[in-house]
């Protein structure tokens, strides 16, 4: 079966990997003319980290990713700490699988290098997608320079904007969830050591919150932070905003974090869109992968995770059912209450990390105390945690 796949992000290199390794016959149309990811950080759970160990990509993780000692929780003004969860060993007794921070380049060029070992025709750069054509004997995918490429199945792993997905079922019409993000990645040594541990921080307070844990074989780290405004809704990673505007945007937050903003060389911001989960990704010989189908807030830093699973669920459906219309099928039910959950979820957290409680310490200790209580982080944690995708039934 030959399977062609609309993008070569995280998503449609994992599933191009997982079903070159399955035995398929693969081409993964990119519309750049050179390999290279855009972005920040990615925090990968164990789930995400299964998906990838599983591909035989754990040697090529072990130079760049970070292994956070635990997670912490940090009010807004006065600095307050509280442990979230342990990871590091925990993670792996536990799940069987570390908790990873990576950068979101680092990733991709460990993908697309298994991708390579696996078939060094596979990858197909500048050529961008544009349109295909079904019918009930295959799909032909056409790219803006004029080719065209026959398969038995197309995969729309082309992204929040994708082509895909339009062709299916038409434009979206997400809605501005009134958070705008800024992310900005910064040299460690730049920073003082208690803001360069390696561990990962969760910053919380009335309207905005901030994240930050580290990178690149902990010679970076990633910062992000989720402001409550309405004058900003452009959806793009790569929209250049200032130090100032950052700044002014946390005004009255502590110090430290100040602190990294001003460590930070260009800040960039991009409004957080939401969209409803979708009811079909699916329409014969055509399916849909990762934020083309299933975009969310990046609340429970889930996204990339669910696109690696997305992947390797969607080759084990395509190995195990000869009718490439059945396979599809059978993914998109094995995928869809987990994504929509995990939609969901992130949805909650970004109300949980912006309560009005947290205004004044004394009602934010009690907020906090409640909110991460160790049964309540394991009820938001643990179903995701302990996916997994080479067991799961299809």
């Amino acid at each position: 079966m030959r399977i062609i796949i609309a993008g070569g992000g995280l998503g449609g290199l994992t599933a191009g990997l997982a079903l070159l390794q399955q035995g398929f016959q693969v081409r993964i149309l990119e519309q750049a003319p050179q390999l290279k990811e855009v972005g920040a950080g990615i925090q990968l759970g164990p789930n995400a980290v299964h998906v990838l160990y599983a591909l035989g990509l754990e040697g090529d993780m072990a130079a760049q990713a970070c292994e956070p000692e635990g997670k912490i929780v940090r009010l807004w003004n006065t600095g307050q700490t509280w442990n979230l969860f342990n990871l590091g060993d925990v993670s792996r007794e536990l799940y069987g699988y570390p908790y990873l921070t990576v950068h979101r380049a680092d990733l991709h060029q460990a993908i697309a290098a298994g991708v390579r070992r696996a078939d060094p025709d596979a990858l197909v750069l500048g050529a961008k997608f544009e349109r295909f054509e079904q019918n009930g004997d295959g799909v032909t995918a056409y790219t803006a320079d004029g080719r065209s490429f026959q398969g038995d199945v197309l995969v729309g792993a082309d992204g929040v904007h994708s082509l895909v997905r339009g062709q299916l079922f038409g434009a979206d019409r997400p809605d501005f969830s009134g958070l705008v993000a800024w992310r900005g990645v910064i040299e460690a040594d730049k920073l003082p050591e208690r803001l360069s541990r390696p561990v990962g921080v969760n910053w919380v307070g009335p309207g905005a919150h901030v994240i930050h844990y580290p990178l690149h074989g902990y010679k970076l780290v990633n910062f992000v932070a989720a402001v409550e405004r309405s004058d900003w809704q452009v959806e793009s990673w790569t929209e250049r905003g200032t130090t100032e505007e950052c700044l002014n945007d946390l005004r009255g937050w502590n110090e430290d974090v100040h602190t990294l903003v001003r460590a930070i060389d260009v800040p960039y911001k991009w409004a957080l869109m939401v969209r409803d989960p979708m009811p079909r990704w699916s329409e014969g010989r055509v399916t849909l992968l990762g934020d083309a189908c299933h975009p969310m807030l990046p609340f429970l830093a889930q996204g990339a995770g669910m696109a690696l699973e997305d992947g390797y669920i969607l080759a084990r459906a395509l190995r195990q059912y000869a009718d490439p219309a059945q396979a599809l099928q059978r993914y998109e039910q094995a995928r869809m209450d987990r994504t929509a959950n995990v939609i969901l979820g992130a949805n909650a957290n970004a109300k949980r990390f912006h309560n009005r409680e947290l205004a004044h310490a004394e009602g934010a200790a009690a907020y906090v105390n409640r909110e991460w209580q160790e049964d309540r982080v394991k009820e938001r944690y643990e179903w995701l945690f302990t996916y997994d995708v080479e067991t799961v039934p299809i």
